[in-house]
């Protein structure tokens, strides 16, 4: 909202960041207000003002000061969801994909640049950057943030849909932030419910949902990470497991598959049974790489073929790929060394994957795979 009647992305951001420090201050003396959310934004509001008029006197601040009298009726538009719409609003069509995702994860999604850039696979520094050109851009066009019409809504919908999937992965791959994975849902949820006829809307939210189901089983006693194959699956949540399976059954029956519609049906398939079908599953990334042919699709495709065709014919496909900044591209590499009886290059891959790593998890189950590969690689005395 205080983008919007800004007009400025730094300038709210920054008021933002006051009201918050000034809640810090203010609250265990007096006491949280009733409403903290009202206080936050009206202090965050009030700071606005406060900097518009004092930093100049021209007309056109003096216009944007009166932009946020409280007064004024707030634009809710078809999305009644706050943060939903805020999202929908931020993914505004002049910026291109990549910024607008990546400036609607740091405005909205409580990503920081250094997780976004994470996300993305490029350096903090690079993402950094792509922000500030994102936010000028805004600026130097005067992009307004104004709530989108529904006619406006699909056009929107894919840079909505790389938000919500990028917080939900960061929840699941940090572990300890489960909360963006539920909100990362919820939004899924919320979206389906706005747009019903959008089967990649379905179809992410089924692929949310299948990967939550095994958020319980994904770290062993000792913090460790545990692989899918090795997962205790009676640990999986099975309503969760179903609804993602009930809307992947919905997707086929559509007939208008779609990247997030693939990556569902992939997962359905590894919760299908007790084990899954590895040729099923190569056949989907197959398909999936025709869709969007990225070096990552890549590497998760040779997992798969590892599985069908064996470990040798896998190393071949991922040692062609352009991923050496990428932390399970030397994790994959390292296991298939291992399973080929290279233990002594095995380690070393595993010791690549474990600098490219801060997640403790991760870097448990790596350091465990280094022990072992240590051990087979040692000469018999």
């Amino acid at each position: 909202m205080l983008i919007r009647q800004c007009g400025d992305v730094d300038l709210a951001e920054e008021c933002a960041q006051d009201a918050f420090a000034a809640a810090v201050e203010r609250w265990p003396s007096d006491g949280v207000p009733p409403s903290p959310a009202g206080w936050l934004i009206t202090t965050a509001r009030n700071r606005a003002i406060d900097r518009l008029r004092r930093e100049s006197t021209r007309d056109a601040r003096q216009r944007a000061a009166a932009l946020l009298d409280p007064g004024l009726p707030e634009e809710v538009g078809i999305v009644t969801d706050d943060r939903l719409r805020l999202i929908f609003t931020c993914c505004h069509p002049a910026l291109a994909p990549a910024a607008r995702v990546a400036l609607t994860l740091r405005l909205l999604g409580g990503l920081t640049t250094p997780e976004i850039a994470r996300a993305f696979l490029v350096s903090e520094a690079t993402m950094a950057a792509r922000i500030t050109r994102a936010k000028k851009k805004i600026s130097a066009a005067r992009i307004p943030y104004r709530v989108p019409r529904e006619a406006d809504l699909p056009d929107r919908l894919r840079g909505v849909l790389a938000v919500i999937y990028l917080v939900f992965n960061e929840g699941y791959t940090a572990l300890d932030r489960s909360e963006l994975g539920a909100e990362a849902v919820r939004l899924g949820r919320l979206l389906v419910e706005l747009m019903p006829d959008e089967p990649e809307a379905r179809g992410l939210l089924a692929l949310m949902l299948l990967a939550e189901a095994r958020r319980p089983a994904r770290t062993d006693a000792g913090g460790s990470l545990v692989r899918i194959g090795e997962q205790d699956r009676s640990a999986w949540d099975a309503e969760l497991v179903a609804e993602g399976h009930a809307l992947v059954r919905q997707c086929l029956r559509r007939g208008q598959p779609g990247p997030y519609q693939v990556q569902a049906a992939i997962a359905a398939v590894h919760s299908d049974g007790p084990s899954p079908d590895w040729t099923q599953i190569k056949q989907l990334y197959d398909q999936l790489l025709t869709m969007t042919p990225t070096p990552v699709v890549a590497l998760n495709r040779a997992v798969a073929v590892a599985e069908v065709s064996g470990p040798a014919s896998a190393l071949e496909l991922v040692n062609g790929l352009a991923l050496d900044g990428y932390y399970l591209f030397h994790a994959v590499r390292a296991d298939l060394l291992r399973r080929l009886g290279r233990p002594s290059e095995a380690l070393d891959a595993y010791a690549s994957a474990l600098t490219l790593t801060s997640n403790p998890a991760e870097q448990e189950f790596l350091r465990g795979r280094i022990h072992q590969c240590a051990r087979e690689a040692k000469p018999m005395a």
